[in-house]
């Protein structure tokens, strides 16, 4: 049993709450246990300029935390982004593109900004997972002002944390245990179970091939109750 008395294959309690932005496309607040992420999206009628002429639209995202946010205040990244945050904000990014038909989406830009209010491990997954929730309402909003005919998502996206404690593989780690992990990896994943992206590492001894298969299993349960959520906060 884990400190906060879950099973080392157990979600911390997720909600997904919608339209928390009055003047946006899409919004939601995501909280996963003590993580708290204002996922935001916004449509521009613009596109970059590599993307001119294409016929093609983009989906990017930025990604920020909120001075206290964490357990003491950080400084607010005014004139440049970190490589952190802008390793995340891309992450974020990819995840969304890889469930969107560009062609679908016309000439025109939707960014999903993912403030964290408060942090408590696996902001970036939180992210990934409240994004593509904001993102789909923003398609929504597309259809029903009839500015796209047909809906550019291909499928859901999600992401969780996975790690290796002391007793083995665990599920959504927070921030204790963290920053005490021998292993430390992200997994984000398609609805359909195909992967996007794994980022992890051995911050103690290398781990085994059973080791990674253990934890894969335990972000494909993760996410599975993860899209059920997300369908849930769709349809209200």
């Amino acid at each position: 049993m884990r400190a906060d008395g879950r099973t080392d294959d157990a979600l911390r309690p997720v909600t997904i709450e919608i339209e928390k932005n009055i003047h946006a496309e899409g919004s939601c607040l995501i909280s996963v246990g003590g993580t708290q992420v204002l996922c935001v999206a916004t449509v521009e009628e613009e596109i970059p300029s590599f993307l001119r002429g294409s016929g093609k639209g983009w989906v990017t995202a930025e990604y920020s935390m909120l001075p206290r946010a964490t357990h003491t205040r950080m400084k607010r990244e005014r004139r440049e982004v970190g490589g952190r945050t802008m390793e995340i904000q891309r992450l974020i990014a990819r995840s969304l593109r890889a469930v969107v038909d560009q062609a679908l989406l016309g000439e025109r830009t939707i960014t999903v900004d993912c403030d964290v209010i408060q942090a408590d491990g696996g902001t970036r997954c939180a992210s990934i997972t409240g994004a593509y929730v904001a993102l789909r309402q923003a398609m929504n909003w597309l259809m029903e002002k009839d500015r796209i005919g047909r809906m550019p998502l291909k499928d859901q996206v999600a992401a969780v944390s996975v790690g290796v404690g002391p007793r083995g593989p665990l599920l959504d780690l927070d921030y204790r245990e963290d920053s005490s992990a021998h292993v430390d990896m992200n997994i984000v994943l398609t609805g359909s179970g195909k992967f996007v992206e794994i980022q992890g590492t051995a911050e103690a001894e290398p781990f085994d091939e059973e080791t990674m298969g253990r934890m894969v299993a335990l972000a494909r349960k993760g996410t599975a109750h993860l899209f059920e959520i997300q369908r849930r906060a769709v349809r209200h």
